[in-house]
């Protein structure tokens, strides 16, 4: 469901360090480049940035439930707060499986099992808080279409996005701020599609569909705002 996520944080050595240690108990590989740290297959990134991150809640995949127990050991362990000791919970599935950790800027992390968690990508699920869930819905139903997810009504209070694998909520709290969230296409054309609904819509432009050769060649991208101003983006890395 997602091609990369990018988290901001107000003191970029400790979130590094914080996501480091975590992840490795998940078996989610680093990598580090210029001005940014990444997991996984470059679908993670935390960068340095004054305007962090708040708010977020981000669940990363756990190949069993002892990784889960490893997570919030060594996160607690390392001196971060805990979110959520280990355990089921069934309000979520019936063998749904977490633990929950703070991250430096209050984020809530999470290492998650259950049958069906995803294994094509670290990202199992995230949960954005929004100022409006009927408003933030429209958003994504209209993007919908051009992202590669189908969105489903829970309840007033959130809205669950599912994708081939993977999903995200919106839910009624205090906005989620500043995050980056991708998603994939195959085509380019795809990413004109996206960014002209969207903006025929009323939605805020961030970045026109183009080429953004400083990730790597053949990266073709667009950017919208959602209704609480984090940046949406639709991306084809192949070209064509």
């Amino acid at each position: 469901m997602f091609d990369h996520v990018t988290l901001r944080a107000s003191n970029g050595p400790a979130s590094i360090r914080f996501y480091d240690v975590v992840l490795e108990t998940l078996g989610i590989p680093k990598h580090e480049g210029d001005g940014y740290t990444a997991w996984g297959a470059y679908e993670f990134f935390v960068i340095e940035d004054p305007a962090s991150t708040r708010g977020l809640h981000i669940a990363f995949s756990a190949p069993t439930r002892e990784h889960v127990h490893e997570f919030w050991a060594t996160g607690t362990a390392a001196g971060h707060s805990s979110d959520g000791e280990p355990g089921p919970r069934p309000q979520y599935g019936e063998d749904y499986y977490g633990s929950f950790l703070l991250d430096p800027d209050g984020n809530s992390a999470e290492a998650v099992h259950y049958d069906s968690v995803r294994r094509d990508g670290c990202i199992d699920h995230m949960w954005l808080r929004v100022a409006d869930v009927a408003a933030s819905t429209l958003f994504y139903e209209t993007i919908a279409p051009h992202a590669g997810f189908a969105v489903r009504r829970v309840s007033e209070d959130r809205t669950q996005l599912i994708g081939e694998s993977g999903s995200f909520s919106v839910v009624t709290g205090e906005p989620t701020a500043n995050v980056h969230i991708a998603f994939p296409a195959r085509e380019n054309a795809t990413v004109d599609e996206f960014h002209r609904a969207a903006t025929q819509a009323g939605y805020r432009d961030n970045g026109p569909p183009g080429e953004r050769t400083q990730y790597h060649e053949g990266y073709y991208g667009a950017f919208v705002l959602d209704p609480d101003g984090n940046n949406v983006e639709v991306v084809n890395h192949g070209g064509g």
